[in-house]
């Protein structure tokens, strides 16, 4: 982390001697992880260095996961009402934000997301329900409209909160492939985020569905008051986790909200974690997710130079995502290939 100018050119050439490391011994071995020092000093690249750190990124996500785009697709499959207590979530029991509340949506209904998603090129469907789990009922529901995705030629996910074993396995044998919970921040700052459920709860859920033999995206949300240090925390967690994607998403602050008075991130310090990420994870899905468009902006065309390989495309859970015309032109204006 350092501010004088006279050592740009050394950091630049740490910066590229980690990343020529962590291409010569794979990155997925012990010897090409990036240490908590380095990750820190990473973390600290200013100025012509951040330009470095993305031209690192992208070589490690062209070696590690090639110029294929992973597209994803989510249904807001139950809306509001949750008894949780997530500062940053217009659903959650302390938001006043005027959202849109509805029951648990049928098969039917979530079938015809799922093929529109389709048609525009997503590999992957991930149905979402608000709340800290689904009654048994519910469940049993969310499981049909699983095996109709699954059939309809997608890959299907599910993110329900906080499930059991017996719940992930009735998921899995119905036909879910991946089963996604964020770890949302570091363990350090997340009693600062939420209060009426444990880091160790969000652990045992995951080791769950990895237990389960589910893939497992794991990840969070950037921009809720955390340091850099909490950022690198959460990655080596998920490092430990062994998670297959990793969702990236960056507050919206939302008006109702507790977080809501919070300003959102600069694209630069966005574009920033993103190769932070690829760095710490090189040959994990780096999927960027809610809050690109608002965060990113104009510099949306950036999100895969610095080193993401995966889109969450349409909306967002309660808030606007990009146009899906936009996101595939972009993908192919970048020269890469969605799929």
């Amino acid at each position: 982390m350092v501010d004088n100018p006279s050592s740009l050119p050394q950091n630049i050439s740490v910066i590229g001697a980690i990343t020529e490391r962590i291409l010569s011994r794979g990155g997925v071995t012990s010897e090409g992880h990036v240490s908590m020092e380095e990750a820190l000093f990473l973390a600290g690249s200013r100025g012509p260095a951040i330009f470095a750190l993305f031209a690192g990124a992208n070589r490690l996500r062209e070696a590690f996961r090639g110029n294929r785009v992973d597209l994803c697709s989510i249904i807001n499959a139950k809306s509001g009402g949750c008894a949780e207590d997530c500062s940053y979530c217009a659903q959650s029991s302390r938001s006043q934000a005027g959202i849109k509340t509805y029951p648990l949506m049928g098969g039917e209904e979530i079938l015809r997301a799922a093929l529109r998603a389709r048609d525009y090129g997503a590999r992957r469907f991930c149905i979402v329900t608000g709340g800290r789990r689904p009654g048994r009922r519910e469940l049993e529901g969310i499981a049909r409209a699983v095996g109709l995705v699954r059939d309809a030629g997608l890959l299907p996910c599910a993110t329900l909160g906080l499930l059991e074993a017996a719940d992930l396995k009735l998921l899995r044998d119905a036909g879910l492939e991946r089963y996604h919970h964020n770890l949302e921040t570091s363990a350090r700052f997340f009693p600062e985020v939420c209060g009426t459920h444990s880091y160790d709860d969000k652990l045992r859920t995951i080791r769950a569905a990895k237990e389960t033999g589910l893939s497992v995206c794991c990840g969070g949300i950037f921009g809720l008051g955390e340091q850099w240090q909490d950022r690198v925390e959460m990655a080596f967690q998920i490092r430990e986790l062994a998670a297959d994607s990793v969702p990236l998403n960056f507050l919206i602050p939302v008006a109702g909200t507790p977080l809501g008075g919070l300003t959102m991130l600069s694209p630069f310090e966005a574009l920033k974690i993103i190769s932070l990420y690829r760095f710490l994870l090189p040959e994990k899905e780096i999927r960027v997710c809610g809050g690109r468009p608002q965060c990113l902006g104009e510099f949306n065309d950036f999100v895969f130079r610095a080193g993401a390989d995966g889109l969450l495309i349409g909306d967002y859970l309660t808030e606007k995502g990009s146009s899906l015309e936009a996101d595939l032109r972009l993908i192919r204006e970048q020269g890469l290939e969605a799929g």
